[in-house]
Formats: structure tokens, sequence, C-alpha cells
């Protein structure tokens, strides 16, 4: 947690942690109190069962905001997290100032669907290798490589229960919540790279159609990470989206 003002909520990857947002706490902060969650199973938080779905992950969230006493904040997640802050605007559309969804999933193909489910259960077998997706997440940039080397790290370290229960709800998450885009009625930014293979840009475009008050933003020459490879651009979209959650009460 840091800063202080209007809260704004962050919510990590699969296999990431809370520290995967350092360059949006730093920036954020600076107006406003930012609140980075470590998700079931990473960071600092105990694992949901085995069998935890996307519903609760969200139930999860519900509660944590309770305990914290968090109000009407605007609500961001990446990839993983941007299910979950998707599924909670439409289960509480009334609770939030604004949604944004970095990298997010939505409505895969039966094929893409199909190979992130193995990928699920391989991933519960303990056989999984990191290379596969970093390779597929980064470019050969130098902010790409460093990014690639924290989110390594953060890989390595993640607990493997924790990592399989959240992988697996991500793997089968992507339509649960999607015929409930309308009922978003705050402000929605999608935002993803255009070399992202698997939360595409046509994906993030379909996002922001369905919401009443969606937007989209494409960041060309970056991939999975944009929120890492790309912090100026993914900034001043996020204090610009910030921005308009603060027009919605003031009108």
């Amino acid at each position: 947690e840091a800063g202080t003002g209007v809260p704004v909520v962050l919510i990590h990857g699969v296999g990431m942690q809370s520290a995967a947002w350092e360059p949006q706490i730093a920036f954020l902060s600076e107006t406003h109190r930012v609140i980075a969650l470590d998700m079931p199973g990473h960071g600092g938080s105990a694992a949901l069962p085995h069998n935890a779905q996307l519903s609760d992950f969200i139930a999860w969230l519900r509660f944590a905001l309770i305990v914290l006493k968090v109000e009407n904040p605007s609500l961001a997640g990446h990839s993983m997290g941007a299910l979950i802050a998707a599924g909670y605007a439409a289960t509480y559309p009334n609770t939030l100032a604004g949604v944004a969804l970095l990298n997010g999933v939505y409505r895969r193909t039966d094929a893409a669907r199909e190979a992130v489910i193995a990928r699920a259960e391989i991933i519960r077998s303990g056989r999984f290798d990191l290379e596969t997706p970093l390779a597929r997440w980064f470019g050969d940039s130098a902010i790409d490589q460093a990014a690639r080397a924290d989110v390594a790290r953060w890989l390595a370290e993640v607990d493997l229960d924790g990592y399989a229960t959240a992988y697996g709800a991500f793997a089968r998450g992507d339509t649960t919540y999607a015929d409930r885009f309308a009922s978003i009625l705050c402000p929605l930014l999608a935002i993803t790279g255009d070399g992202d293979q698997n939360s595409t840009p046509e994906m993030a475009e379909a996002m922001a159609k369905a919401a009443p008050r969606g937007k989209s933003l494409v960041i060309k020459g970056h991939r999975h990470m944009v929120n890492l490879t790309a912090p100026n651009a993914v900034n001043a979209a996020l204090i610009q989206w910030l921005e308009t959650t603060r027009e919605g009460e003031n009108s």
C-alpha cells in the first residue's frame, strides 16, 4: 500500500505477485491511495482450495476489500487479475468507480481454450517449463529483458499448488462473466499489446465494445506484460482512466 486519496486496487496475473505492479504503484501513489494485493496462493496470500474457480477468487476479493475497508475503489487487473476484476465489476456493479483490464482474456477460441486447459493440467502435475511463456511474453529489447528477469524470478518463487489452482480458474474463466459486461456501468478500460498472442487486441476491443462505457487501447510493439515493458504508456492511460472515473462522480 502506498499514497493517500481515492483508492486504486491492483490485482496481478497468475504466477506473479503484487510487486509486478511496481511501476504503477510508484506513479499512481503520487495522487492516489494504491493497494496492490497478492492473489490467493501468491506472494503472502494463502491458497484457495484446489477446485476453486473464478467465482471463488471474486469472493476472495470481495472479502479482502471489506476487511481493508476499501469503498468504491477503481480496480485494475492484469491477465488473471483482469478476469477477477471484470467478474467483480459485473457482480458488484455499484461498488466500483472504474475497472481497467490489462492483457485480459475474453471468449477464447475452442482451440485456445483447450490449449490453456491442457497447460493447467501440466502445471497441476508439476511438469511445466518457464521458458515457453517467457519467450511468448517478451521481446529482445533491453526493457523487455529486464522485465523478463523479474517475471522469471516471480514464477520460480510461486507456490506450486497456489499457482496450479489459480491457473485452473484462469483457464476456465474466459467465458464465466463474458455475457455480463453490459452490466458494468463504470468506465472500463481494456489494454493489451499488439503482439500478445493470448490476450489479443481483438479481445480488448470486444470487451470495450461490450461495456456501456468501455474503451480499448492497443500498445504497439509490446506483448503480454505491458505494465512492465511499456510503463509510461500504461501509466498515462491509467491516469486518464482515473480522471474519467472522477468525472463520473462529479456529473
